[in-house]
């Protein structure tokens, strides 16, 4: 525990890396609604949380994080690279992330009860892939992806994709939103696929691995 709580601090990286963590999903998300308004002519449903109180919760809910950035990319990510490279590692580690998240889909009150999971486990995996590349890029910095999984948690009630009244979990969602999110993400996953390093680079990975195992 000692060992995975050091690798928090122990990594310097450029301010640059914590403008991209802080701002990719709220980058993507105004993307959606400009799209959105050009292709149907109206502005997307609005949340009712302010801007100014999604950057508060941001900064404050990302130690939270810990609990999950520890796990999935802490510990799953380096051993799972080890074994099928980074690519298909954060592939993998996507799939099972969402998966994990599945019984939410079905507690009434939960944000997600209802609400299509197909649309949600796509979603999973191209922010995954994202995730696992800049982890990569950033030499195992746990403290930026922490940052990342904030900065992606909080912008979804700002411009929300949900559909109101959805009761079939595993139905295509009907959210215009959902699809142009969905689309914009796996466009910017695209690229972070064919820019991941190889199995070669992620001996860096390997080396992690080893100092927490």
């Amino acid at each position: 525990m000692r060992a995975f709580i050091s690798r928090l601090f122990r990594r310097q990286a450029g301010v640059g890396w914590y403008v991209f963590a802080a701002g990719y999903f709220s980058a993507l998300k105004l993307m959606v609604v400009l799209l959105h308004r050009l292709a149907y002519g109206v502005w997307p449903r609005f949340g009712d949380e302010a801007w100014y109180v999604m950057l508060v919760a941001i900064v404050f809910s990302t130690p939270v994080q810990a609990g999950e950035e520890i796990g999935w990319r802490g510990f799953a990510l380096p051993r799972l690279a080890s074994w099928c490279g980074l690519r298909w590692a954060s592939v993998l580690l996507g799939a099972i992330w969402a998966c994990w998240h599945l019984p939410l889909f079905f507690l009434p009150g939960a944000d997600t009860y209802g609400q299509s999971f197909p649309v949600y486990l796509l979603q999973v995996i191209a922010i995954s892939v994202a995730m696992a590349w800049l982890y990569a890029r950033t030499q195992g910095n746990l403290l930026l992806v922490m940052l990342m999984h904030a900065a992606i948690n909080n912008p979804l009630v700002v411009v929300p994709s949900t559909v109101e009244g959805a009761i079939n979990v595993f139905s295509l969602s009907h959210s215009r939103v959902a699809w142009l999110t969905l689309a914009l993400l796996w466009i910017a996953a695209g690229y972070f696929l064919v820019r991941m390093p190889s199995l070669e680079e992620s001996a860096r990975l390997d080396s992690a691995r080893s100092s927490t195992a």
